[in-house]
This record gives structure tokens, sequence and C-alpha cells, in this order.
């Protein structure tokens, strides 16, 4: 394979490592998983984009098994030597056991591969809280100058915060569209998808033009998360409840 001719590998000599220690001194599928997840997000996107690749083309090799007698397992015990050993570098006994652990690896990385190229979910519920926490803490640091302010204020209408708007309901903005926000009643049932789709009818029904020709898609901005692009198939109303603090806003997808 060509993969084993590479002056590097294609894990890089700084992970290999860590994908090997994932092998041999991790047992648990799950945490295996978010090892290898959180481990091909650090490489580079060369090395990343060329694994996605190859991953794909192993795929397609498994799924004709029947064809070529190649079984998951058979392909990961070919492909792991050529992934976890250097070009030119004689095999000992020791590295022989480490390929044994490593074409489980690679059996992984083939069969649970469509996961691996998003921001796993664990991650953003931690970003989550340390987002939270940053923004308690900025709250508690205008403490302060918020008991000033009311003491001063008018005792006027208050300013209409985000806490006016009724439970379960949010508002969308669409500023690349001719009705630019929307008020939507969330239940256990509305996704991203269905959300794009009533703006797109509305819009279509007071303009001309196909929108559908640039592909937007819906975010979730600020509260705990900095900006996050929501598949389609996501349902709102649990983000919401996450993160309701958020904003929502439909906008050209970022390629």
């Amino acid at each position: 394979m060509f993969v084993r001719e590479m002056p590097y590998p294609l894990f890089t000599a700084e992970y290999l490592p860590l994908f090997i220690t994932a092998a041999e001194s991790i047992f648990q599928l799950k945490l295996q998983l978010q090892v290898l997840h959180l481990l091909i997000l650090l490489l580079p996107d060369p090395n990343r984009d060329t694994l996605k690749v190859l991953l794909e083309f192993l795929r397609k090799v498994v799924a004709n098994e029947e064809k070529n007698k190649m079984s998951l397992w058979n392909v990961a015990m070919i492909v792991a030597p050529n992934l976890f050993m250097c070009k030119g570098k004689s095999v000992n006994q020791q590295e022989m056991k480490v390929t044994a652990g490593a074409a489980h690896i690679v059996r992984l990385l083939i069969k649970y591969q469509d996961i691996l190229w998003t921001i796993p979910s664990f991650l953003i519920a931690q970003v989550r809280k340390v987002n939270e926490a940053a923004r308690k803490s900025r709250t508690l640091d205008k403490s302060m100058k918020k008991i000033l302010q009311k003491m001063t204020a008018d005792k006027g209408k208050p300013e209409r915060t985000q806490s006016d708007i009724p439970q379960g309901v949010i508002r969308v903005y669409a500023p690349q569209h001719s009705k630019i926000s929307m008020a939507i009643q969330l239940n256990i049932h509305t996704k991203a998808g269905d959300i794009l789709a009533r703006f797109d009818c509305e819009n279509r029904q007071e303009s001309p033009v196909d929108l559908r020709r640039h592909k937007n898609s819906l975010y979730e901005v600020g509260g705990n998360i900095g900006e996050r692009c929501l598949d389609p198939d996501t349902y709102i109303l649990d983000v919401y409840q996450i993160n309701p603090q958020a904003e929502w806003v439909i906008k050209p997808t970022a390629t």
C-alpha cells in the first residue's frame, strides 16, 4: 500500500503512540471510540482528509465481501501494519503484538467512520459547561453595576429580554430572506429541517426567487455555545432546553 511508503505515518509521529495506547490500554468500546474521535480531530487536515478517503474505500471493499472474500477483520489485519509502521523499519516480535491491537483499531475506524468527522456530543456538552460558567462569572462581575443602575434608573417599562418570549417559543432570524424573522412554537417533533422548510415556504409565496439554490442551515448562536451549525435532523426543543439563551439564525452553510 502507498501508505506504507509514506515518509511519515498517516497518524503522524506525534499521535501514533496514542492510537496504539487506545488499542492496548482501553478496553471499553465507548471509551475507545471517544479517544479515536478526538485523535482524528487532532490530525492535520491533509492527514485527516487522506484517512477519510482511505476508510471510505475500505468500507466499499468490506461491502463486497461475498465477491472478494475480504471480511472486515481480514481488511483490518492487512491494513494495520501499513498504518502503524514506518517505511523501511524492520518488524520485531513486540511490533507484531502491537499490530494485533492495531488491527482492532482499524476495524473500529472502518465500522464507525461516519461519527469520526463531526464534533462529538460529549465535547459539545463540555464546551457548554465552560461557556455557562464563564457567563455566570461575568454576571457576578457586573452585579454591582446592575445594582447601581437599578438605583438610578427610571421606574418605566423594563427593557424587553429573551425571557419575555413565551416558554417553548423561539424567534428565528433569516437575514437572507424577505421574511427576516419568525416566531416558532416548538414541540418534541420540531427539527431544524422543519424550520428551514417553513421559511422557504413563506418566502416562496412572497418572492419568485428560488432561495434553494443557496444551501442554508439553522445556526445556534450564543448562550452557552459560540456558534454551531445544526444538522437538519436535530430536534430543536432538546437544544433549546440545553441552551435557552441562544439565538437562532438561518444563513448560508459554511463550506
